[in-house]
Parts: structure tokens; C-alpha cells; sequence
């Protein structure tokens, strides 16, 4: 791919957003280069059922959105290649993405939509339950479990927020966690705990999700060495997430978290660079939300690109 052309813009990552910044930027004629280390989709390739993206009344399954979300920016003239980033040269009027074969490609603006993933638990039947009872999103899979009992597992403030949340469907909620104490705030705790329908399993760790088609029941370790198995029909693992940061430059872009801070155009601190998505701090982590960022991005990418020119 390496040559002596310089595109107007490159989006890193093929998720919602990046596909969404792609189908704006392809609209207004941008010449746009869209590189995914995968197949385009992100995330929603991997969720069985989404109900709340607007426009679907029935709901629509992830597969199905990502193909209709590639189709509709490549109508438009978006190319997309498959190349996993080694690294980037963001300063300068002119901007270089690295790839592991070698070979680079450059362009006036960068728009980062690498995206996040959720921390997984690694315990046995996890992968193969993965959609099918086991989920790492309340907000997108919470109703999805009406009057079943089911567990959360996690100490932090996203998981007990999410444990009050899921009563709004669930029959009964367990959170798990694998100490004797909660990181969550304590005006958080309070909440969960005097809250009717949420139970609470300390100094107790997850070491197995069984079930065939669906989840069915937790394998459980006390602290003692005892292990129960406990029937659910759901688990909602909770224990953080991860920003795909590894080949940017940590540095000049991340808060301590690891995330991007951009401003309410989603531009970063450097010129001409732009984040989006589950990448970016203080994202609702929602695909809705990402393909919104992308719109954001591919306006603002469409008006640094107008003062680069008027420069000349």
C-alpha cells in the first residue's frame, strides 16, 4: 500500500463509528481510506440481537446492521482495507499509519475509532454463552431477561449501577464479587443494597458458566475452597473495560485510563486528529452513540480539511 499519495483521510477502526465518519466523509467527496484489522462491524458482528439502534422496530441482529452500516458508506465510495496498525505518525500537517506488514499509508487527517473491549472473565463456557445469556452490557441486553433470575459480577461502580438497573427486568439479581468489599462509591452501595430484589455473593469468584443453548447455572468458588453450583438464567460480567490503545501514541492522547480525551467535536490535542466511539473518553460505550461521534467527526474532519486549504 505504500506510495507517494496522500489521501484526505484515514479512519482507524471499522466499527459503527468509523463506518458512520466513512459514510459522511464519502458523501462530501472526501477521498477517505478505512482500515480494519477484521472484517468491518466491530463489536456488533459478535451481538446476536440489537433492539434499541433507532429505525429497527423489531430489532435487528449485529451481523445484519454491520453489513447494511458497510453497504450503505461503500455507496458512497468508502474504501475499506484489511490491515492491522503497528503505529502512527500523528504530528505534522501530514499524518502516517503503520502496518504490520510493512507497508503504510498516509493522509491529512486521522479520525481514531479503534474502539474497546470488555474484560472477560476467561472462565470455561463463557465464549460459547457469549449472546446466548452471557452479556457485558446492561443497557443493551437488559431486557432481553424479564422475570429471570440472573447474576452481575463485578465490585465497581458500573457493576452495582448496573445491578439497580437490571431490576427493572430481572426477578432477582446476584452480584458476585470476589472480595469482601465493593470499589463502588458508597452513596452507590447504599443504593444496591437497599434494594429488594438485589442479592450479594461476597468473597466468591465465577469459575464457570454452563448451560447448552443458553446459560443455566454458575459454577462458584467461596473463599473457603467450597464450590456450589447455583442456577441463573443470565450473568452480566462487569469487571471493566479495555481501550485497543496499543499502537497509539499513549503519550500524546490518553488520559490515565487509557482512553482519548477529545473535545465536543471530537477533536484531540493534536492537529487534524480526530476520536470516536468506545475509544473516547466519556463515551456511553452505545453503537447509536458511535455512529453519532462518527457523524461529528466527519463534519469536523470536512472543516479542517476547508482550512487547509484556505492556508495555501
Amino acid at each position: 500500500m505504500t506510495n507517494d499519495s496522500i489521501h484526505d483521510l484515514i479512519i482507524v477502526g471499522g466499527g459503527p463509528g468509523g463506518l458512520t465518519a466513512g459514510l459522511y466523509a464519502s458523501r462530501a467527496r472526501i477521498d477517505t481510506v478505512l482500515v480494519e484489522k477484521g472484517a468491518a462491524g466491530g463489536q456488533i458482528l459478535v451481538t446476536d440481537w440489537i433492539d434499541n439502534y433507532p429505525g429497527f422496530p423489531e430489532g435487528i441482529s449485529g451481523f445484519d446492521l454491520a453489513e447494511k452500516m458497510v453497504a450503505q458508506a461503500q455507496r458512497f465510495g468508502l474504501a475499506i482495507t484489511v490491515k492491522t496498525v503497528s503505529g502512527m505518525d500523528l504530528a505534522g500537517e501530514v499524518k502516517t499509519i503503520s502496518f504490520d506488514d510493512g507497508q503504510s499509508v498516509r493522509g491529512r487527517a486521522v479520525i481514531i475509532a479503534t474502539g474497546a473491549r470488555p474484560n472477560r472473565l476467561r472462565a470455561p463456557g463463557e465464549a460459547e454463552l457469549t449472546g446466548k445469556g452471557v452479556s457485558y452490557c446492561a443497557t443493551c441486553d437488559g431486557p432481553f431477561f424479564r422475570d429471570m433470575d440472573i447474576a452481575v459480577v463485578g465490585g465497581g461502580d458500573t457493576a452495582l449501577q448496573e445491578a439497580v438497573y437490571l431490576t427493572k427486568f430481572a426477578r432477582t439479581v446476584t452480584v458476585i464479587h470476589r472480595r469482601n468489599e465493593f470499589r463502588a462509591a458508597p452513596i452507590i452501595q447504599e443504593e444496591a443494597k437497599a434494594h429488594g430484589q438485589i442479592r450479594f455473593l461476597l468473597n466468591a469468584e465465577v469459575i464457570g458458566i454452563e448451560g447448552e443453548k443458553e446459560v443455566q447455572a454458575l459454577r462458584i468458588r467461596h473463599q473457603d475452597g467450597r464450590e456450589e453450583t447455583r442456577p441463573f438464567q443470565g450473568v452480566f460480567i462487569l469487571i471493566g473495560i479495555t481501550p485497543n490503545s496499543e499502537m497509539l501514541p499513549l503519550d500524546l492522547l490518553q488520559n490515565q485510563h487509557g482512553f482519548i480525551v477529545t473535545d465536543c467535536m471530537m477533536q484531540t490535542s493534536l492537529s487534524g486528529v480526530m476520536a470516536i466511539g468506545d475509544i473516547r473518553h466519556g463515551s456511553v460505550r452505545q453503537v447509536v452513540a458511535a455512529a453519532g461521534d462518527g457523524a461529528v467527526a466527519g463534519k469536523t474532519v470536512e472543516q479542517y480539511l476547508d482550512s487547509l486549504h484556505h492556508k495555501k
